[in-house]
């Protein structure tokens, strides 16, 4: 097993990298002028939320990966990983490819994996779990406004 401090690098690395696809793909003209609900949180909201996410995330992810060796375990770094994989498709199929109706697909996969990955999480670390859930409130919402925005803007 890694060490404490360089498992947490690692982790921190890996939320890092999911990040990368939010800092390519971001709100362009596009977005800006798609209907959307007047509850849409400010821009400025979504930089400093992910940053506290990804944070709590890695955090959590470290705290898994240094518990005792189990099937457990196994499985709960599996259903992180699967989730950091939908997560950095969110903002390519949205953002990138305009896609907001493939976005949804993604979206609702993605918390679904977040579903699995901290109820796996809440047998090995309470901890790590209930890390993990401010990001499946955060996701949920953008789930909600992912919706709206594709009830809004249909053509």
């Amino acid at each position: 097993m890694l060490s404490s401090l360089f498992a947490l690098m690692v982790s921190l690395l890996l939320v890092g990298l999911t990040a990368t696809t939010g800092a390519r793909f971001r709100p362009d003209s596009w977005y800006r002028e798609l209907s959307k609900p007047n509850w849409t949180p400010p821009d400025i909201a979504f930089p400093i939320a992910w940053g506290i996410l990804y944070l709590l995330m890695a955090i959590a992810a470290w705290r898994i990966y240094m518990a005792d060796d189990s099937a457990l375990r196994t499985a709960s770094l599996l259903a992180y990983a699967l989730q950091l994989l939908a997560n950095a498709a969110w903002s390519w199929l949205f953002f990138g490819r305009k896609q907001i109706v493939a976005a949804l697909a993604d979206i609702m996969v993605l918390l679904a994996l977040i579903t699995i990955a901290i109820a796996l999480f809440f047998q090995v670390s309470t901890l790590a779990a209930w890390l993990m859930v401010p990001y499946w409130l955060w996701v949920a919402l953008a789930l909600a406004l992912n919706a709206t925005i594709l009830r809004l803007n249909k053509a």
